[in-house]
């Protein structure tokens, strides 16, 4: 089955601790149905001084269930569903169920 979320996708997180807020997928894990989002589901960790970096308590954004997560609808930011939809040039693209604008990443 096609992608409903791509990695560049605007999203709304539409239930949990974090529910209302919106970001930039980061990355997507499709093995594990997750995705990590800019700015949601922040999560601390406890990291050890190196050469490279800093020690100390770093704030990091932890993966987040896709069906937590609704893409947002291009016209008015809201969160949709995605459908698919095939062009007269035969390529196939997401469209937004809400607005029936496309969906672009």
């Amino acid at each position: 089955m096609a992608a409903k979320i791509k990695s560049g996708d605007t999203v709304v997180v539409i239930t949990g601790k974090d529910k209302g807020k919106s970001g930039q997928v980061l990355q997507v894990i499709p093995t594990e149905n997750r995705a990590v989002v800019r700015g949601v589901n922040l999560v601390k960790r406890h990291q050890k001084q190196n050469a490279q970096a800093q020690g100390g308590i770093v704030s990091k954004e932890a993966s987040i269930h896709l069906s937590n997560l609704a893409i947002a609808d291009p016209k008015d930011n809201k969160p949709t569903r995605v459908g698919f939809s095939v062009l007269k040039d035969g390529t196939k693209v997401r469209v937004a169920k809400r607005s029936g604008e496309t969906v672009t990443a």
